[in-house]
């Protein structure tokens, strides 16, 4: 069995969605992650997911290749990552390995939740940089301008080594921006934004 029949044989859209933080009532509806969606128009169903708001469709491998940039091979590898699947086993029998090791499960849930924050500051960030970029060349810049310029090659390299770097690499990132409270702060301001607080203290969650 390939990778792909692998992965869409064992893991359920809802499952997924589940385990990389989208949080479905009792119906399968979820806020879309992939527009302004302030009340839920995502349907979730176990071999596909669409959104009657802006249309978006596709199986569990589109889902996570959407939620965090990446192709559908690199989504498929994921996947079979963070659900301990092997080509080669039964997914079964990969299954039950994964249960048995709790420590590689929390650990993945701090992956998953790295790559949530740090995929939410992107949108931000690369809203920003065509919002508030100067209409004039003499315009003073923006602060939240400043922030889009000097901090998405740096996030989007760390939310890359989570995507597809080695697990060494992985540890790292993770350990570092847990450890030391980084990712908390940064979820804290994203959210006091959304709530319509100021954007305020630049660069000092990540």
């Amino acid at each position: 069995m390939d990778l792909f029949a692998t992965v869409k044989s064992a893991v359920t859209v809802k499952e997924a969605a589940r385990h990389y933080g989208l949080k479905a009532g009792r119906n399968g509806m979820v806020c879309c992650p992939f527009h302004d969606d302030r009340h839920p128009s995502m349907k979730l169903n176990q071999d596909y997911f669409y959104c009657f708001g802006c249309g978006a469709t596709g199986d569990v491998i589109e889902l996570v290749a959407r939620l965090f940039n990446l192709s559908a091979y690199e989504a498929a590898r994921k996947l079979a990552a963070d659900f301990g699947l092997d080509p080669d086993k039964p997914p079964a029998a990969a299954a039950l390995v994964n249960k048995q090791r709790p420590a590689v499960r929390a650990f993945r849930q701090d992956e998953v939740y790295c790559q949530r924050v740090l995929c939410d500051y992107l949108r931000v960030l690369e809203e920003w940089k065509v919002r508030y970029a100067p209409s004039t060349p003499g315009e003073e810049y923006d602060d939240r301008f400043v922030e889009a310029c000097q901090m998405m090659d740096y996030v989007e390299n760390l939310a890359d080594i989570l995507a597809v770097g080695e697990l060494e690499e992985r540890v790292k990132v993770v350990q570092s921006l847990i450890k030391e409270g980084t990712l908390p702060a940064l979820e804290a301001r994203l959210k006091r934004m959304k709530e319509g607080e100021g954007h305020g203290e630049i660069r000092k969650a990540v």
